[in-house]
């Protein structure tokens, strides 16, 4: 592998992860760059889990999806288990899918039918998160060296804190929409029925509770309609 040229192409990417404008694209560039940049890699992924739930992120094809529901439908993979690791093992390489997998016994002889051959996984954490793992494929077996996978657990180390940094501008984008639209519920409130402040937000507090919907939907819905 030459290092030299992986390096300069790492750094460029660290440029391009910060330039992204969404935590989709964020995640898109970080699936493509495991295609472009880790040898052997055929497709990638970002999974991740909800309680037992999968959730697939940014996946290059569709056998990215397809093991991930497997995953899912069996409560096992290695992806499953990269993605709730507390401690210990947060990358995992499978060189050979043609070979008995005991860990997984029901995963890989499916998985291996779906046509993948190798595969490698790492979890994507920051000091005060974790994000879920990304997943990268080979339809061949042995496709996946030493080298490869310090290339993947390099990538990942990027990817996982470009993807903290976009959600968390997400949430803060979201969160200053949702008061921009309680803060607009509550005036035209205040102007249509002659309320305080506090009057017309606990209108807005009470609706919420009593008919079950989140407060910046019922301001939502006061700003579309102009009245409850």
């Amino acid at each position: 592998m030459d290092w030299a040229r992986f390096a300069q192409e790492m750094a460029t990417l660290a440029r391009d992860l910060l330039a992204q404008t969404s935590v989709d694209a964020t995640l898109e560039r970080i699936t493509g760059s495991a295609v472009e940049l880790v040898e052997g890699c055929d497709a990638a992924g970002i999974l991740m889990l909800h309680d037992k739930k999968v959730q697939t992120l940014a996946a290059t094809e569709q056998l990215v999806v397809d093991s991930d529901r497997l995953q899912e439908q069996l409560g096992e993979g290695p992806c499953f288990d990269a993605a709730r690791t507390k401690e210990g093992e947060r990358v995992f390489r499978i060189p050979d899918f043609t070979r008995e997998q005991p860990r997984w016994p029901d995963y890989a002889p499916r998985a291996l039918r779906l046509g993948v051959g190798s595969m490698m996984g790492f979890l994507l954490y920051t000091e005060d998160e974790e994000l879920g793992a990304l997943n990268i494929y080979s339809r061949s077996p042995g496709a996946f060296t030493e080298a490869g996978e310090l290339a993947g657990w390099l990538l990942a180390s990027h990817a996982a804190v470009s993807f903290s940094s976009a959600r968390t501008h997400a949430q803060m984008e979201q969160a200053l929409g949702t008061r921009h639209m309680i803060g607009e519920a509550m005036g035209i409130l205040m102007g249509s029925h002659n309320l305080t402040e506090n009057e017309a937000f606990d209108v807005l507090r009470r609706y919420s509770q009593e008919h079950n919907v989140k407060l910046r939907e019922v301001a939502r819905m006061i700003c579309e309609r102009g009245t409850l």
